[in-house]
């Protein structure tokens, strides 16, 4: 597989949101298929790296629907939205400096360790099953726009999800990963079980 034109193939799938500040990067190195770095709020780019030898043991609507997938989670990354958490770091930032500008060491690390703490939980709710999961929905709509039936995309993903782990010589999904391949079955209409309410 030519790296060049499959990441040009792939913009032209991605939303173009995505297209603005991700960045597809050849990696054939890694062990994993795709792999994507946690965006941080002071990074301009978003990466999602590639190992081409392995991307291309996978058909052209699994390749589709991972793509869809990262990019989806990847958007949804939200460091700034009104909620308690980022008025918790705002407060313990604001804290900090006057603390510290009053010279009070205990105050500037009671204000330091509560914005981590909130810090800590922002990231988490970013990395969570129902972040995955919103992440999944968001990916098959946008390949409903691209010619997709929703049953047809939630079973490319699905079978790309379980094929990557065979790939990379995974014996096993990891839990996020089986609560999202049931929810796939569910819409792919695999199965009538769906993922109960507490899980989404």
């Amino acid at each position: 597989m030519e790296p060049n034109l499959e990441i040009r193939r792939l913009f032209e799938v991605m939303p173009a949101s995505g297209r603005m500040t991700i960045k597809i990067v050849s990696k054939p190195e890694q062990a994993q298929i795709i792999e994507t770095v946690f965006p941080l709020p002071w990074n301009q780019e978003q990466l999602i790296y590639i190992n081409f030898d392995l991307w291309g043991r996978l058909t052209k609507p699994q390749r589709d629907l991972l793509i869809l997938q990262k990019v989806a989670w990847l958007t949804g990354v939200k460091w700034f939205k009104p909620d308690i958490y980022q008025g918790v770091v705002l407060a313990g930032l604001l804290g900090g400096l006057v603390e510290s500008a009053q010279s009070d060491v205990v105050g500037v690390a009671i204000a330091g360790g509560l914005s981590t703490l909130a810090l800590l939980r922002i990231w988490r709710s970013n990395k969570s099953q129902d972040a995955e999961l919103n992440a999944d929905t968001v990916a098959l709509k946008v390949a409903q726009r691209r010619g997709y039936s929703e049953a047809e995309a939630a079973g490319h993903l699905l079978s790309a999800t379980e094929a990557v782990a065979k790939i990379e010589g995974r014996s096993s999904l990891d839990f996020i990963a089986l609560i999202r391949c049931q929810n796939l079955r569910a819409i792919a209409g695999l199965s009538s079980v769906g993922v109960p309410e507490g899980f989404k």
